[in-house]
């Protein structure tokens, strides 16, 4: 500082030396008094800084003391939670347990339930709670008695038949007890074959109605529709017409859909020869009766032509 009042006073002259000299050091003791008092304010701010400093450290002290004391109960508390749990899980596996014998002892009650319920509807009873009086004439009684009288006449009727095919298998003679008791009598033996006689010639007679039957029909259906029908083989039938010019001219139908509801008309070399009425009949018009009339009348013409 002196040095700078010193480099000021140089440069100035003699006469302004002392009003100058005298404005300088107010300045510069002004400048002091303000250096001071900024020293002042951060020695303040200092202090202040380092007294709170100290009370903060005090402060962490006290927490970190704190710290150690709640670490040194928190360690029992974590032991007895996590026997807490340790025992949670075992009720819980026990009420799981629990649940499931519950369940089972409810199935089984329902169980049980249903058989005395079908007990109870079977006649049965319970013997200590329900009084039966049994009837002096039991029907009940009665018909068990027929059932094993039934079933011991079975039963010897069933060895008779033993014994008898025993004596078949070894070719001997048949004991007179047993062709007595099972063998049917001659006369029995003649009534069975007279029957059979007449159910064959019965059915025989029935087969020649039939024949005659069917082939009256066919000679009808021939003579009223122009067509005699053959069936040349499952759900297929052949229809010759007795206009046709050769005798290979035959239309061929083919049954299909439920019970042989729909007729479709299979190619044959005749078929080839009409296929106009097959367009206009049976695509056109979808109509069979219509198509063999046509073809009936086609086929009447030609041969009158002729």
């Amino acid at each position: 500082m002196r040095a700078i009042l010193g480099s000021y006073d140089s440069e100035l002259a003699p006469a302004e030396h002392s009003p100058q000299l005298t404005r300088r050091m107010r300045e510069a003791e002004d400048l002091v008094q303000k250096v001071h008092a900024h020293s002042s304010e951060m020695e303040a701010q200092l202090a202040q800084a380092l007294e709170e400093l100290g009370s903060q450290k005090q402060r962490a002290d006290t927490l970190e003391m704190e710290l150690k004391v709640l670490r040194s109960q928190a360690g029992p508390a974590e032991q007895s939670v996590l026997l807490s749990r340790e025992e949670a899980s075992e009720l819980r596996l026990k009420v799981e347990e629990l649940e499931g014998e519950r369940s089972r002892l409810e199935e089984s009650k329902k169980q049980l339930e249903m058989q005395l319920e079908r007990l109870t509807l079977l006649g049965d009873y319970d013997q200590s709670k329900t009084k039966v009086l049994h009837m002096s004439a039991n029907p009940a009684r009665g018909a068990r008695q027929c059932l094993r009288q039934d079933q011991a006449r079975l039963q010897e009727e069933c060895e008779r038949l033993r014994q008898l095919v025993s004596a078949l298998e070894r070719g001997g003679p048949v004991p007179a007890d047993l062709q007595a008791s099972c063998l049917p009598s001659s006369k029995e033996v003649a009534e069975l074959r007279k029957q059979v006689e007449s159910a064959e010639l019965k059915n025989q007679r029935l087969k020649e109605v039939f024949q005659t039957k069917v082939q009256e029909f066919r000679k009808v259906c021939y003579t009223l529709t122009g067509y005699q029908v053959d069936i040349t083989r499952e759900s297929q039938y052949r229809l010759t017409s007795m206009y046709a010019e050769r005798k290979d001219d035959c239309l061929v139908f083919k049954a299909t859909g439920p019970s042989g509801a729909t007729m479709q008309l299979l190619e044959t070399e005749f078929s080839r020869t009409v296929p106009e009425l097959i367009e206009l009949h049976l695509l056109r018009q979808d109509s069979i009766p219509a198509f063999l009339s046509a073809l009936t009348l086609d086929l009447f013409s030609r041969q009158t032509l002729a």
